[in-house]
């Protein structure tokens, strides 16, 4: 990690990151929660970025065998409740 650099996660609460290819030879980093995540033209690429949103916890970052996709559409990410019924 580069000085200034910050982790993205709450730093006391290291998440599980699983890393393997889509069905396009993507290379997919996520959280298991489906919170963060994206796609990487490298494993190195991927790994890296799941090394520093965990806090540098290499036991935490699974390597997946066959096809993981990330997510994204909008079913996805739920709104919070309070939106919800503010709508």
């Amino acid at each position: 990690m580069r000085q200034g650099e910050k982790f993205l996660s709450s730093g006391s609460e290291a998440d599980l990151f699983l890393v393997g290819q889509n069905r396009r030879g993507h290379w997919v980093a996520k959280d298991q929660r489906g919170m963060r995540g994206g796609l990487f033209t490298s494993r190195a690429a991927a790994v890296k970025f799941a090394l520093f949103e965990n806090g540098n916890q290499p036991q935490l970052v699974i390597a997946m065998p066959g096809k993981l996709e990330l997510d994204l559409s909008a079913n996805a990410f739920p709104a919070p409740a309070a939106v919800l019924l503010a709508a």
